[in-house]
């Protein structure tokens, strides 16, 4: 049976959340393998709305075992919130799994976060403020703190007396803040651990012998392709590998596991935070993108950009993470549009570009170029079939799919999970 990639292939915000609820009554595993509670998805189960965050969309599916791989960080107060909100919506939450070489977000990542984003004034990021960039940032300079040490009271201590040298420092002399104390630091991740201990596993050879015994797996990328630390729109990124090869090392899988890559794309385009977005708008069109399409992020409550569908990125994603597939989602938001312009290549310093420049100073400079393709006015949110949606809807889906360069298996025609349209099989 397959192990199957799930991400974003634009900036994230595609609606991945319905599309691995959407395969999760066919999956055994959902795995969230990098970022942390700076993701959002949202689910729509019948008539309940459920916004997770930190915890794999799969928790919804009965079932299902969903894992929070190495490669994730976690902030011990916003799991435990979240699980006892699903707990309280008679959500089962049982079989959750949690690496114990997952590192933890931990009270100073979050302050250094919040006063770094400040003191950079007009160059901030954008960030979401939750100590995710900080908390990497420990891990890659060896400093920082895994789910397993809340079990060895005296490793966590030295860890924290070490991380708190230095930032304390910096906190007091460059940001003009108070010291963090390490016992404050200590007694509260301690708090955490016997609440979290019946979740924490050996994720790794889990989800292995999972995989030998021919069960699915689902791995699901947080944010998207454009927002890798690697092979996004650097600066204005995440701190993670939310692109295909992320899952191997943020789960523990070989390559040679992944059978298929599923990339999520919006009909249009929408992105949160800072940074280049060739096909922004910044008119009524883009306003009635953001009102028709409930266009705010999950986890930060800000408005999201908006903007026409850039083909552009889409094949870029296709290439970057060897997707396999298409999920397209939100069709239905761009009825009522006479005409809907597609972003075909870039005006780079008057020259024609069709693909994804390199540098960085060219992508700030790129000037979208439109196809204009014809709209239509008919309600498809009761399409079950693909020849179901009007005739010029079907033009617009076979138009971006050929300029994306992977096939579109899933179409969403509304928010529900019983709205979309299957073309091809996932598994």
């Amino acid at each position: 049976m397959p192990a199957l990639v799930l991400l974003g292939a634009q900036w994230g915000d595609e609606g991945k959340g319905k599309a691995t609820d959407l395969l999760g009554g066919s999956v055994d595993y959902v795995v969230r393998y990098q970022g942390g509670n700076n993701a959002g998805h949202t689910v729509v189960v019948g008539d309940q709305k459920y916004a997770l965050h930190l915890l794999p969309s799969g928790i919804l599916s009965p079932g299902c075992t969903p894992v929070i791989g190495n490669g994730v960080v976690v902030d011990p107060s916003v799991l435990l919130s979240e699980l006892s909100g699903l707990n309280e919506r008679g959500v089962d939450t049982s079989k959750l799994l949690i690496s114990g070489n997952a590192h933890i977000i931990t009270p100073y990542n979050v302050t250094v976060d919040k006063v770094t984003e400040r003191f950079l004034g007009k160059r901030k990021i954008g960030t979401t403020g939750r100590g995710i960039g900080p908390t990497y940032a420990d891990k890659i300079n060896r400093v920082g703190i895994r789910v397993q040490d809340l079990y060895d009271e005296s490793i966590l201590r030295q860890k924290v007396e070490a991380a708190l040298d230095v930032k304390n420092q910096i906190l007091t002399k460059l940001y003009n803040r108070r010291a963090i104390a390490v016992d404050q630091v200590v007694e509260e991740l301690l708090g955490y651990a016997e609440q979290i201990r019946p979740y924490v596993a050996d994720t790794v050879l889990v989800l292995n012998k999972a995989l030998d015994e021919d069960k699915v797996v689902l791995f699901e990328g947080g944010q998207g392709t454009l927002l890798d630390i690697d092979h996004g729109t650097y600066p204005f990124v995440t701190s993670s590998n939310p692109t295909a090869g992320g899952a191997c090392t943020g789960a523990g899988v070989g390559p040679t596991r992944i059978s298929r890559v599923i990339g999520i794309l919006k009909a249009y385009t929408t992105r949160v935070g800072a940074g280049p977005f060739p096909t922004e708008l910044f008119d009524e069109d883009g306003e009635a993108l953001r009102r028709i399409g409930g266009e705010r992020g999950v986890t930060t409550g800000r408005d999201r950009r908006c903007g026409w569908f850039d083909a552009v990125i889409a094949r870029y994603a296709t290439r970057v993470n060897g997707l396999t597939d298409f999920f397209l989602t939100k069709l239905d938001v761009l009825t009522g549009w006479e005409q809907i312009p597609v972003c075909v290549a870039y005006e780079i310093d008057g020259k024609r570009v069709e693909e994804l420049p390199y540098s960085q100073t060219d992508f700030h400079h790129a000037k979208p170029i439109y196809e204009m393709l014809p709209g239509w006015s008919e309600d498809i949110s009761k399409a079950k079939t693909f020849s179901d949606l009007p005739k010029n809807a079907q033009a617009y889906v076979k138009a971006l799919e050929e300029m994306s360069g992977a096939p579109i298996s899933a179409i969403g025609v509304g928010p529900g999970r019983d709205e979309t349209i299957q073309i091809n099989s996932f598994i």
